[in-house]
């Protein structure tokens, strides 16, 4: 008799992306992505981090300081970007992205530009922010579907 107890693809996929944000080495935030293909093969991950070149040993994490560039903001690139600029296959057109904090509006451009067209997202804790509000508005404009996504609260452990 098979196993009936095996996770669901969003719970799959959501965490891949949870996975992919362990990578990050923002002191605060670690955000993780997943871009997935409509018949559920993974096309591209990607997490927060500083752009190839950029060490994350003298660019900083601050999230103020007095210095007007000694901000982690103007150099970290998010993890739904990084996960679009990852991919290497062609067009993302009708892909599902999942990732565990809902986009910025800078992310939200760039993936409406890729013509990725769901969007399954875990934290929206930054939902009062313009920048969330004009994601959503973008989104809603542009035909992409957002979905959050409802945790099950299964707890999986991996040894690695």
């Amino acid at each position: 008799m098979k196993r009936t107890d095996y996770i669901t693809w969003d719970e799959y996929f959501m965490g891949v992306a949870a996975l992919s944000g362990m990578r990050s080495k923002d002191p605060n935030t670690q955000v993780g992505a997943c871009i997935v293909s409509d018949d559920n093969k993974i096309l591209s991950m990607g997490y927060n981090g500083f752009p190839k070149g950029c060490s994350d040993d003298e660019f900083p994490w601050d999230r103020s300081s007095d210095d007007a560039l000694g901000i982690k903001y103007l150099y970290v690139t998010h993890a739904e970007l990084n996960a679009i600029l990852n991919y290497r296959g062609g067009s993302l057109e009708g892909a599902k992205l999942y990732v565990t904090l809902f986009p910025c509006n800078e992310c939200a451009k760039a993936i409406i530009q890729a013509g990725i067209k769901t969007v399954v997202y875990g934290s929206d804790k930054y939902a009062d922010e313009s920048a969330t509000k004009a994601s959503k508005l973008m989104f809603k404009a542009s035909g992409v579907k957002c979905i959050e996504h409802k945790s099950t609260g299964r707890e999986i452990k991996i040894s690695i």
